[in-house]
């Protein structure tokens, strides 16, 4: 379950958010509660759901899977966090101003926050994570938000302001970031501390348990400051497959799963399906890519990777990957959003055109039915590497593999589990091609993914791309609050990207979340299902047996 659509995270599971504003997601089936639901909430009980990925590192700062920040969401609090409207709203802060044409921050903590080993959350500790997030030293991608804070400024043990040069257009989304305890990490090496396994935070839950390749138990704060969550204990199992997950929902092992197409259109429809489970409908805030190995020879001539542009049906993809339950897309953004541009295609299937391309390249094939060559006789082969387990990834690979093969191009399939897919091939440049998907943010600055200065080794531009006119692009609307001037900047950074090619964007699929009917609380809107999820309730006469191993 994706709680927030806060962090540029790489999706291991793609189990996204919010949807568009005004678009809430549509309940498709299990419209009947259970029977004798109580009219008020009822605390305690366990929900149990799947994750594909296990979780690298619950430090925030340090991580970039989505595994690791949903995990950490309900662990940690920020000063800031987005409501079911999708509005920026206080948080850990009590109040906040936005002053001097949103040059200046004021914040007003509140009091009575206390870290869950019982020490009292205040500004120090907000400036703390400022200070360690602009500190060179620390490996984090998420650092570019900070350092355009020119000053930041402790005004008492709650209160703190911050100061910008210019205008900043994602000003109020730093602060959206998790504050972390400076009594407990000041001085520690981030990549050693045991709080990368044992977090200590301010939020609804603390974790109780992880064991490695199984599970983690997360369980209810009962200092909250918002009010203790209703769901005592929450199960997040590791089960590194889509399909052996749907399984366990169907012996009754889990309460809540991402579905896939298939098994939301054919294989949970029925009397019993819709009696005991609810599922819901809408378009994520993510979406799908290949991505390319900019240092590989074979991928630096653009000519090339616009060839696999015209090469790849993207909507065969999303017929026959997503069911029709997805959207084909050219760029970065979501469709339908201010800062999408609805002049770029979103889908470009032209063989013919691909040939060319790929002649004038250098790349032909000396028979009909031959393999494509360089000029020195040698093949065109290469292998498109996806995260383990995620079904729809996986498919989509071999639609490409099929359609370059057409074009006498050779494409191996490689699937690698989640923790060392990012570490030991994205993080290091090793792979010819990969599969992923990113989350889309609310704000639609891409800095930290497109920037020339984030092509390092961890960084999020791992496929290197660089390019001086999409950097200025980025720099300059950044710092533009009016939205109007944004847009046309936002409009020519698409058009770059899709000149470049170093992604093929491929899709934007629905989300199609599966609820058990006895989960009550559950108010789609606008942000998704999970916003409100300390919410969430099982009545008593529902909330069964005792976990076991």
């Amino acid at each position: 379950m994706k709680r927030s659509a806060l962090h540029l995270a790489l999706c291991a599971l793609l189990f996204l958010a919010a949807c568009g504003r005004g678009e809430a997601p549509r309940t498709q089936a299990g419209e009947a509660a259970p029977q004798d639901v109580p009219a008020a909430p009822e605390v305690g009980g366990r929900l149990v759901e799947a994750t594909i990925g296990e979780p690298s590192n619950l430090i925030p700062p340090l991580a970039t899977d989505s595994a690791s920040h949903e995990v950490s969401e309900l662990v940690y609090v920020a000063p800031l966090k987005y409501d079911k409207n999708i509005n920026l709203v206080p948080h850990a802060a009590e109040s906040f101003e936005i002053l001097d044409d949103g040059r200046l921050l004021r914040f007003t903590l509140r009091k009575g926050i206390r870290w869950t080993d019982g020490t009292p959350l205040t500004a120090h500790d907000v400036e703390f994570t400022y200070k360690l997030m602009v500190d060179p030293k620390t490996p984090t991608a998420y650092a570019e938000d900070f350092l355009a804070v020119k000053e930041f400024r402790l005004t008492g043990d709650y209160t703190f302001e911050v100061r910008y040069d210019k205008p900043f257009a994602r000003a109020l989304v730093t602060w959206a970031h998790a504050i972390l305890p400076r009594h407990l990490l000041e001085g520690q090496d981030l990549l050693k501390t045991p709080l990368a396994r044992k977090p200590v935070g301010a939020g609804p839950y603390m974790l109780k348990e992880w064991t490695a390749g199984n599970r983690l138990v997360l369980v209810a704060n009962p200092d909250y400051f918002e009010g203790r969550a209703y769901i005592d204990e929450v199960v997040m199992r590791i089960i590194p497959d889509q399909s052996t997950q749907f399984m366990e929902l169907k012996s009754g092992n889990l309460d809540q799963i991402n579905l896939s197409p298939q098994q939301y259109l054919y294989q949970t429809e029925g009397q019993d399906w819709a009696k005991d489970y609810r599922k819901f409908q809408y378009v994520s805030s993510g979406y799908t890519f290949m991505a390319y190995n900019l240092k590989s020879p074979l991928f630096s001539d653009v000519r090339v990777r616009r060839a696999f542009l015209y090469a790849i049906d993207k909507d065969e993809i999303v017929r026959g990957v997503l069911a029709g339950l997805g959207i084909a897309t050219g760029g970065p953004y979501k469709p339908g959003t201010w800062a999408f541009n609805d002049k770029i295609p979103a889908n470009e299937f032209d063989p013919a055109r691909a040939r060319q391309l790929l002649a004038e390249a250098g790349w032909t094939r000396r028979t009909p039915d031959g393999p494509l060559v360089d000029a020195r006789g040698r093949p065109f082969a290469f292998t498109i590497l996806t995260n383990q387990g995620n079904t729809p990834r996986i498919k989509s690979a071999i639609i490409i593999q099929s359609r370059l093969a057409g074009l006498g191009i050779k494409v191996e399939i490689r699937t690698v589990e989640w923790a060392a897919f990012v570490k030991e091939f994205v993080d290091k440049g090793r792979y010819d091609a990969i599969i992923l998907g990113w989350n889309i943010v609310q704000d639609p600055d891409l800095y930290d993914v497109w920037h020339s200065s984030k092509a390092h080794p961890g960084g999020l531009n791992f496929v290197g791309y660089k390019n001086r006119e999409l950097d200025e692009l980025l720099e300059r609307a950044r710092r533009m609050l009016d939205q109007k001037k944004r847009k046309p900047l936002y409009d020519r950074l698409q058009e770059i990207l899709h000149e470049d090619q170093p992604y093929c964007f491929l899709y934007v699929p629905m989300a199609l979340p599966m609820v058990h009917a006895r989960v009550q609380g559950i108010e789609p809107a606008p942000a998704g299902i999970s916003y409100n999820f300390i919410r969430w309730w099982i009545p008593k006469a529902s909330q069964g047996p005792e976990l076991t191993q």
